[in-house]
């Protein structure tokens, strides 16, 4: 097949070795051979997260969000109640799961795109002291954000609240450290940030709190950590038929993450980002938020002057490159393009080259046309959402 370039933010393009990893042999998941590489993978991916004589990790087969779902109906207990701090979809999402599982909510919300200062979080906190659990997205991709982690994990801690994170877009990427940011909770998934193949996710939690699940009624059946977790840690068998082929290719991915390191990712898609940003920048568009607010491995930016994400979408797909709309209230103004997996420089010029091509064949458009009228100040903030 023609290599079709993926600059959405997962699943990502992999190196050749770890999709061939997928080609492994067939093993039935109750034998001592699985058993030895959920081992390893559970040990690789709680040293990833800082984890290591501190937390521990359950593997399941599922989306990032599935194991969001996990970590939220299983941190809580049944006379808990959550504070959702919302500036974008996923944090939303993270309450919206909250209240499916029967969860009392309680809500911290700021626009779309803005940051959320921990100091408001603090006292916020002071004033609910109902309050038992708290959720944050890290990376919020619905804007691009790179919200404050240590910050709003150490008034947390502060606090005296348990924090359940979603890392499903920055684990791998950005600084993560259960253990020195005092998280008690972490969500993360195998095909962004980690470059591994979809289908798996993970939570790494305190190992005292997993053991706690023990005896404690679950939400849900199959998002239940306490039933995943006694089958893992004790039993070094699945709860359930686990996607066994992408274990295989998730342990080829972890490492590679290894070998490069967490901070040479990093630097590795900043760079990409940087290309990315100023050849944008140079054409006129309108890139979202304050740079010490975005993350390093996706960019938000304003549409084309007259030209719709539909046809911006399919005249980069015949191109060869596949960017990804933006979502709710921003879909109309505004497309996402991610620097995650193993993209190249030379993809990232050829990518920009294309973009000029779609955009020169959409008459009467071109974002240098109105660079003036977009740039009257920095664009800091997208659009913002009803309180």
């Amino acid at each position: 097949m023609t290599r079709v370039v993926l600059l959405n933010p997962g699943p990502v393009m992999t190196a050749d070795e770890v999709r061939e990893a997928l080609a492994g042999p067939d093993l039935c998941h109750r034998e001592a051979d699985f058993g030895d590489l959920l081992a390893r993978v559970r040990h690789e991916l709680t040293d990833l997260c800082g984890g290591t004589g501190s937390h521990g990790t359950v593997v399941l087969t599922s989306s990032g969000t599935g194991a969001v779902e996990a970590a939220v109906a299983s941190a809580v207990p049944p006379d808990g109640v959550v504070l959702t701090l919302e500036n974008g979809h996923y944090g939303e999402r993270m309450r919206q799961i909250a209240q499916s599982h029967g969860i009392p909510v309680r809500r911290f919300e700021v626009p779309w795109g803005r940051p959320l200062d921990a100091r408001d979080v603090a006292a916020r906190l002071a004033a609910e002291p109902q309050v038992t659990h708290v959720t944050l997205v890290h990376h919020e991709t619905s804007t691009a954000m790179l919200n404050d982690l240590p910050g709003i994990a150490r008034v947390v801690a502060d606090a005296g609240r348990s924090l359940v994170v979603d890392a499903v877009s920055s684990v791998g990427c950005e600084e993560v450290d259960v253990a020195a940011h005092g998280v008690d909770w972490l969500a993360g998934t195998s095909n962004k940030c980690l470059e591994g193949m979809p289908g798996l996710s993970f939570v790494t939690a305190r190992a005292d709190l997993l053991d706690a699940l023990d005896g404690r009624p679950g939400r849900g059946y199959t998002v239940d950590l306490g039933r995943h977790h006694r089958a893992q840690a004790r039993a070094g068998v699945p709860a359930f038929t686990p996607a066994v082929p992408t274990f295989y290719a998730l342990e080829v991915a972890l490492r590679r993450l290894r070998t490069e390191t967490v901070a040479g990712r990093r630097a590795r898609y900043g760079r990409l980002a940087d290309l990315l940003r100023d050849g944008l920048a140079e054409r006129g568009f309108a890139v979202h938020l304050d740079p010490a607010e975005r993350a390093s491995s996706l960019t938000s930016l304003d549409l084309p002057p007259g030209l719709g994400y539909a046809e911006l979408h399919a005249g980069l797909r015949a191109r060869g490159y596949v960017v990804y709309a933006s979502q709710e209230h921003l879909r109309d103004q505004a497309f996402r393009v991610a620097t995650m997996g193993t993209l190249t420089e030379d993809e990232v010029r050829a990518f920009l080259a294309a973009l000029d091509e779609v955009v020169a064949a959409t008459p009467r458009t071109g974002p240098r046309h109105e660079r003036e009228r977009r740039h009257t100040g920095p664009s800091h903030a997208v659009a913002p959402v009803a309180p």
